[in-house]
């Protein structure tokens, strides 16, 4: 039997949210020949044969809703924390004996890491948790006796989204076990290559994509669109030489005017992306819903504020006075440039306007964006580093239980990414640089206001491009990718970040106890 569990209150926020529709469908917990066991009381409302339910779009939602709850794990956890920390942007200091967590934020940080890093396997667990629930989920509708008349579509919305995660895994670990069916003995498998496991995705995802919905409204929100499909294979295209040898630059145009084209997406106010309401963006492609009521997992303003500022936000806890970014990060933004207000640095103020003053220590909370060495027990080390409210903190989050998250969903694309990866590779290709200035200066003139800091076609550098992709990315996932593909991940940086020895750094090792679970596994070269 299939339970279809659902409240009351979630029923009547599902006729009037977007994202408390998609919220209800990811929190629905669906079992086949089991029983569900949830924090909260909720009536079952129907127990349905498996074999009957596959039927209305509603029932569909909810049947491949599990495995987009294994996405609420990944923009704000571990794999984001690999690819922004170890990237540059973003940077988590020892404050006394706050933030030590035996090395781990410093290793990522200098680029010390080893196979036994924790944080290692947690971004792996939680990536390969997506593709088994993809498999398992593909397993029980292609089973069905009387399949419903969109198999097709729905076996196609799984397998992309399963093809997001297997992007993520393999731009991380590059050589990593290929296991697209869940009868699969996890301990048979071994490596594919990581051109293999490319050219895999690629072919897979030119099969699928054309059967995703072209739909932009409240029943596509969350999930993927043919759109979202364009974006990740541009990525692929993207990064081709980093994964094979071999440019496929003008693919990548060609999937960029796939979304350009649709007519779907625009710029529009670039806070509004990341605002507790951003659900009416007009620029997000894909997201991860959250709620700070149905889905918990957005930790952002915990994770970077001061403690003394969650009372100033309305914060219902204590903040962690962790991540922040370093000052030669955050000079690369310009005074006149909007996306600098995403950061906190200098006297902090309550709302009534009166100096914040640090109850631990008794001096003035000055954020100072200095950041000069990694570990220090000084007083004044607190407010080190700059901090980032991008994503809007929210009044009534952050208790102590992490039930109460915040609500803004997380953006895992956006149009002005489709803009820039299009700009970059034309560059690269050194061909259409007209249009390529022209769609960078789209994105620097929603910065701007205007067209005062417009680029000309001189401008096109690659240390200009990746540092307009650092400003408007900023902390969003695509730190590392992009450096590695500019040649500057191995860089020595301010504090203590030395030269990397060579480019075996640029992928991670295969995590420990992977190997130590699974034997046929091998290591990547360097570990």
């Amino acid at each position: 039997m299939l339970h279809f569990n659902i409240n009351d209150d979630q029923i009547d926020y599902m006729k009037s949210s977007f994202k408390i529709l998609v919220a209800a469908l990811i929190s629905t917990c669906i079992f086949i020949s089991t029983s569900c066991s949830k924090t909260l009381e909720k009536k079952v409302y129907s127990g349905v044969p498996a074999q009957n339910f596959w039927q209305t779009p509603e029932q569909i939602a909810a049947g491949v809703a599990p495995a987009y709850q294994a996405l609420t794990q990944i923009p704000d956890d571990a794999v984001h924390d690999l690819n922004e920390i170890t990237g540059g942007e973003i940077i988590a200091p020892t404050r006394g004996s706050d933030w030590d967590d035996n090395g781990e934020w410093k290793a990522l940080w200098e680029h010390t890491w080893k196979p036994g890093l924790g944080i290692l396997n947690d971004a792996w667990s939680e990536i390969f948790a997506g593709i088994s629930q993809c498999n398992f989920i593909l397993s029980v509708v292609d089973s069905l006796p009387q399949k419903p008349a969109n198999i097709a579509n729905i076996d196609a919305e799984l397998k992309v989204l399963r093809d997001y995660f297997y992007f993520l895994i393999m731009d991380m670990y590059g050589n990593v076990p290929l296991v697209t069916d869940y009868n699969t003995d996890p301990n048979s498998v071994t490596n594919s290559s990581r051109k293999d496991v490319f050219n895999y995705l690629v072919n897979d995802l030119k099969e699928n994509v054309p059967l995703l919905t072209p739909t932009k409204d409240a029943t596509s929100y969350g999930r993927l669109t043919k759109w979202a499909g364009y974006m990740l294979l541009a990525k692929l295209y993207l990064n081709a030489e980093v994964y094979t040898g071999e440019q496929q630059y003008a693919n990548c145009i060609a999937a960029c005017d796939s979304i350009i084209n649709s007519g779907k997406y625009s710029l529009g106010d670039y806070y509004a992306d990341f605002a507790i309401d951003n659900q009416g963006s007009t620029e997000n492609i894909f997201v991860v819903p959250f709620d700070k009521v149905y889905i918990s997992g957005n930790y952002w303003e915990l994770e970077t504020l001061p403690y003394q500022l969650g009372e100033k936000y309305g914060l219902i806890g204590t903040p962690w006075n962790g991540f922040c970014s370093t000052f030669d990060y955050y000079n690369q933004f310009d005074d006149a440039d909007s996306r600098k207000k995403m950061f906190l640095v200098g006297q902090q103020y309550d709302n009534s306007g009166n100096e914040i003053i640090d109850l631990q220590t008794g001096l003035p909370l000055k954020i100072s964006p200095y950041v000069n060495e990694f570990s220090s027990a000084a007083d004044t080390f607190r407010f080190a580093g700059v901090r980032n409210i991008k994503y809007t903190p929210e009044p009534g989050t952050g208790d102590e239980d992490l039930i109460h998250a915040q609500s803004n969903d997380m953006v895992l694309f956006r149009y002005a990414d489709a803009l820039l990866m299009k700009a970059e590779a034309e560059t690269r290709l050194n061909s259409n640089l007209g249009d390529a200035v022209s769609l960078v200066n789209l994105v620097r003139e929603r910065a701007f206001g205007n067209a005062s800091h417009d680029w000309k076609s001189q401008d096109l550098t690659f240390p200009n491009l990746l540092a307009e992709r650092q400003r408007e990315f900023a902390w969003e996932f695509w730190a590392r990718n992009d450096a590695i593909r500019f040649g500057t991940f191995g860089n020595a940086r301010t504090p203590e970040k030395k030269k990397d020895p060579d480019a075996h750094l640029e992928l991670f090792p295969i995590p420990a106890p992977q190997i130590a679970s699974n034997p046929n596994l091998k290591q990547n070269p360097g570990y």
